[in-house]
Parts: C-alpha cells; structure tokens; sequence
C-alpha cells in the first residue's frame, strides 16, 4: 500500500463538532428487568403501574381504631374500647382493618386494671389518618416515577418496584469494538522482551468505556499489516456502534489506520491542533464512526476524554459530568507552542490562603502524570505558555477538600518521599502529600514565592562544606524556617550490571567509551557534581552526555539500565531498586526545611511524627543506602522562628 501522508492541524472545537456530527445517531431501545437496570438509561418517562402504598397502611405499631371512637377522650376522662370490636392490634406496615381510620402508637394504649384484658384506655383522641400511610401516599398509579434520558440509581430502583413497574425500557449500552495494532505489543501477564511493550491501552479504553456507559469489545492485537487491519475494521463495523483503533494513527512508517481507513472508509480529520494527542484520526467505516487512538498512553486518554466520551453521552442523551474547577497560581514558568491547544498535568495544594499548581511532567508516554494529576489546565493554542505566578483555571480531576488538605512539597527528587507519603495516608485518611521535583533550588525558590510547605534539598556549600544552611541563609534571609533532617543517604556512580567498562572514578567519566547522564541545573546532584569537577579540575566538555539532564535518580538508573548511558550520578536506593551497581563517593544530608507558617501545624506534627516513626524510618532503610538515625531531629532554624 502506497503511504500518503496528511497530518493537518484541525482546531480542536471544529474537529469536535465536525465528528460528533458525522457521527450522530440514536441508541436503539431495549426493555431490561428493573432489578438488573442499575446504571442504565431511561429510553422514556416511566410511569406507576400502582399505588404505593396500595392500602391503608399503618405506620406505628399499635391499635387501629375510628378516629370519632375517641373523640372527647382527655385524662381525666378516658374513652374504653374493646379488642376486636372498635379497637384492633397492628403492626407497622400493616393494613388497616375496614372502618378505621387511625392508629394509635402502643405506647399511648393504657389497660385499666379492674377490667378484662379485652378493654383498652385510651386518654387522648386520635385524628383522622393519624399515623398512618394513605393509598399512594408515596407513589399515585399513572405518576410519572422517572423521567426519559435519566440514569436508574440505586435509589431509583426501590421507587419502580414499589411503583409496579418490574421491566423499564432503556437505551442499548453504545458498543465499542477496542483494536490493538502493533507488532511491538504482548497481552498483560506476559514479560516483554526488550522492543515490546504490554498491551496497557486495551484495558484503559475498556474501563473508561464501561465507565461512561459503553459495552466494550476487544479485538486481539492487530500487526502492522494494512490488509489485517482492514479485516479487522470489517468485523468490528458488523458488531459495534463505535471503533477504536489503538496506535498506528501517526505517519509513521508502520502507521496504516490513515490509509486503510481513507481507502475502505472515510477520514474526517487527520491530525488535531492538541497537545498531547495531535495524531488523532476522525472518519468511519461502513457507516459506523471510528476513531484513530494515538498509541502513547496520555495521548490515548485525552482522546478519549475529549472526543470519546463526549460522544457517548450524547448517545445516551446525558450531560457529560462537569469537572469542578479552581484558580490556581502557576508555581514555574511554562512555555507552549502556538501550535497546538495544549492539556498541562498538575500537582495542586493549598498554602498560606492560596492555590499553587506545579506542572507534571509533559511527555506523551508518561502515565504517570494521569495518575498523579490532580487536576489539568487547557493552555488556548493562542497562548505561548504560562508565566510563573499566573492565575489559571484548572478542571479539577481529585476533590477540592483532598487538594486542601495536601502537604506540598516541591525541591529535590528523593524515594523517601512516595513511602512519606503513603505511611501519611495510613496514619490519617484525609491528609495527602503531593510532591514534585524541581531540583534542591527549585525548592528554595518555591518557598520563597509562597508555593510550597516544604522543600526537599541537599545542596553542598562548596566553601563551608556545610549542606542546606547555607543556601537558606543566602536565598530566603528574613523567612521563618525550620530545617527538619530526614536521611543521611549515599550518593555516588550508578553503572551498567556488572560495570563492564571498569568505571571506578569522576575521571572514568572522561573516557571515549563512556557516556553520562546529568541531573538538571539546580539540582543538587547537579551542583555536587559541579563542585568535584571543579576540585578534580575536569572540564565538564570532556563528558559525552554532561548537558543530558534527567529530573530525579530513578530516571538516571533507568537510562544507564537501557543502555542510553553508562554512568549517572544518583544515589544508591535508585542503583539498587533497578538492579544497577552502586560505586559510592560521599553521604549527604537529605533534609526538609519547612516554612514556619506551616511547622505549627497539625499536619506538619503529624507529618514530623511519621518521619520519626519506626515504621518508616525501616522502609526507607530496606531500600539500601540510607540512614535514618537523625530522622526528625530539628537541625537549624531561622532567626525569625526562634521566640
């Protein structure tokens, strides 16, 4: 098949409009047995066969009785009635015996001694109805109970079955077939080799879809072949309303969805003005909309956010659920390209009165800025970016009381952090951390603007030989601060199993065959380096891969484990955690300075009181090259904090 290429750049709303109208349709109807219709669509008002309840119903236990039986009835002189004549025993729920119209509550019935037990007291008149639950008291038969196009709740359930309406005429679940392509791909539960990736979209667009009301239905992997894909197509138009095609949509040499689908089918739209999630196909085949899914699995979602499930409610005749939305102040500069509408992952909190965002990495392959995202910002295709401390609207993908109860803690990358956090969860479900990495520096600066609670840092002093105080002193003089130690832990070379290249040194760096990875400026990993360079005298230019830079130590050990570089610099827990050799050099100090409006509170206790717990203290040490000794111990504080 001859390639063509046709990547446009469609603005997102015309790609939107245009698709949803081509692919227009309504659902067909289906009747359902109510007691299994939990969660479907009403397909039109639905109405009480009867009453509910459909007898007078006593709603006390009690004695029913004729209201004007007991009228005149007063303490000081009580009206008798006799069991099984004018007065009779019920039960809550009960029917009403013929001729009464009240009940009176048990603990109102007196019985006077002298008599048989046949005779009740009774020492206040009842009212007409009093206590109990007329015919249609809840549900009137004809009334309307549920409305058409409306989502059955559990607690819609009770009210059709009290209605008598056993079966409920609904709207069918839209069907959408998932094909996987790719000959890279292997199924869940298998170990890739080395150039396959696990098969993570089929089962991330069958969740979603089954979330959003859709029945889905997976194809098995489809290889990159144009005259499988196009079988594949045939069979998925013959049992589906909606096809998903899963990777192949870009112009990759590999890539066919464009060409089959624009030969055997229609394409509407090739290639949307979005970031992530550009390649984006639009067309159909054999009538039956079918949508080109980006391969990488954030790209994937966000189609799937903005075009799938948009569409699916509008086959079920719902509105799609509004997401809560926040202003926030922007913790660091972001750029974006007037290319494309571009969807920033955020990390959220709340400090000192207001809301910061720290933007999460922006990578198309990176899945966990979904997981971690707490909310995600629209930067306009107009818009070259996003200035630090600019205001911004997020659509919030977590509560806003979760984001007003998070820690956050924004400076270096340490592994500690993640066990901090989920040791914080345990100790108390409505306390959450958010932590980004944005280098030791980063840290000092996000606490100086207001950003963040605390900041994770190791930064050397070059002339002191000091960690941390230093640059505290320097940045953030006249602030409150407190510097909390959390670890001593172990830095040094992280290389390849085995260290085949023999790498013992910082002068090892310099040889031909080798090739490093750097952590980014203002990290400090990054300034640590720095310095023993200068005081070994080696020109950083002498390094293949010096300006190189990656945002945390596990991002370095996995580059030297996927052979992209040799040697990185990073500390020993990251070596260990991805089966790397660790060539230790120095300890350093890694510690937390907390900003003083923050160290006096309760979470900030709760925080400091899981640091030095020996739960955790022993976490951190099984992952190798720690030590916790000093954990929480209060190592310095500013001038201002000390009363």
């Amino acid at each position: 098949m001859e390639r063509k290429i046709y990547l446009s750049n469609t603005p997102l709303n015309s790609a939107r409009e245009l698709f949803w109208q081509e692919a227009a349709k309504k659902m067909e109807k289906e009747t359902f047995d109510t007691t299994a219709a939990c969660g479907r669509i009403t397909a039109g008002p639905v109405w009480a066969r009867f009453s509910s309840p459909h007898y007078h119903a006593s709603a006390m236990d009690g004695v029913a009785v004729k209201s004007s039986d007991t009228f005149g009835a007063v303490p000081t002189s009580p009206r008798r009635l006799r069991l099984e004549e004018n007065a009779f025993y019920v039960d809550t729920g009960g029917p009403l015996p013929p001729g009464c119209d009240a009940v009176i509550m048990i603990e109102n019935v007196y019985f006077p001694r002298e008599e048989t037990p046949e005779v009740i007291e009774i020492r206040e008149a009842a009212t007409p109805w009093q206590h109990v639950r007329t015919i249609g008291e809840d549900i009137v038969a004809t009334e309307m109970i549920l409305p058409a196009y409306h989502r059955i709740r559990p607690c819609d359930m009770g009210a059709l079955l009290g209605g008598g309406v056993f079966q409920v005429e609904v709207l069918k679940k839209p069907r959408v077939a998932i094909i996987p392509t790719g000959k890279e791909l292997v199924s869940p539960g298998t170990d890739p080799a080395p150039g396959e990736i696990i098969d993570s979209n089929t089962w991330t667009f069958a969740a979603a879809v089954q979330e959003w009301g859709g029945e889905p239905i997976s194809f098995p992997i489809t290889r990159d072949d144009p005259q499988k894909l196009e079988s594949a197509l045939r069979e998925a138009a013959s049992k589906a309303d909606l096809i998903l095609i899963s990777a192949g949509s870009s112009a990759g040499r590999r890539d066919y969805t464009h060409d089959v689908l624009n030969q055997a089918g229609r394409v509407f739209v090739h290639g949307v003005a979005m970031k992530p999630g550009k390649p984006v196909i639009l067309g159909a085949f054999d009538k039956v909309p079918v949508v080109g899914v980006p391969g990488y699995p954030v790209a994937a979602y966000m189609v799937l956010e903005l075009f799938v499930y948009p569409l699916l409610c509008r086959w079920q005749e719902i509105h799609p659920a509004k997401r809560e939305t926040l202003k926030v102040h922007m913790s660091r500069r972001v750029l974006s390209s007037l290319k494309e509408e571009e969807f920033l992952r955020l990390k959220l909190g709340k400090v000192e009165g207001r809301f910061v965002a720290a933007p999460l990495p922006r990578g198309s392959g990176v899945t966990m800025s979904l997981v971690r995202a707490d909310g995600v910002a629209a930067i306009p295709q107009d818009r070259e970016g996003v200035e630090a401390g600019e205001e911004i609207e997020v659509a919030l993908w977590k509560p806003k009381r979760e984001i007003e109860n998070t820690i956050v803690c924004l400076g270096s990358h340490d592994l500690s952090l993640d066990v901090l956090s989920d040791h914080l969860g345990r100790k108390q479900k409505d306390c959450f951390f958010s932590s980004a990495n944005l280098g030791s520096m980063g840290g000092i600066m996000a606490l100086k603007r207001k950003e963040a609670h605390l900041a994770g840092m190791h930064l050397l002093d070059p002339e002191s030989g000091r960690y941390n105080v230093p640059y505290l002193e320097r940045y953030l003089s006249g602030e409150p601060l407190h510097l909390v130690h959390l670890a001593q832990r172990d830095l040094g070379l992280i290389v390849s199993p085995g260290n085949p290249l023999g790498i013992e040194s910082m002068e090892d760096l310099c040889r031909e065959e080798v090739v490093f990875v750097n952590r980014q400026k203002g990290a400090g990993t990054r300034i640590y380096l720095d310095y023993v360079l200068r005081e070994k005298g080696i020109d950083p230019a002498e390094i293949k891969g010096y300006h190189r830079e990656e945002y945390n130590h596990l991002a370095v050990a996995a580059a030297v484990a996927a052979g992209s570089a040799q040697a990185g610099l990073g500390i020993s827990a990251a070596a260990k955690a991805l089966g790397m050799v660790f060539i230790p050099l120095a300890q350093e100090s890694y510690q937390l300075a907390i900003a003083g409006s923050f160290f006096q509170t309760p979470r900030c206790r709760l925080l400091l009181e899981v640091i030095a717990s020996e739960e955790f203290r022993g976490e951190i040490e099984a992952l190798g090259g720690y030590g916790l000794a000093r954990s929480g111990e209060l190592v310095w504080q500013s001038l201002e904090t000390q009363y």
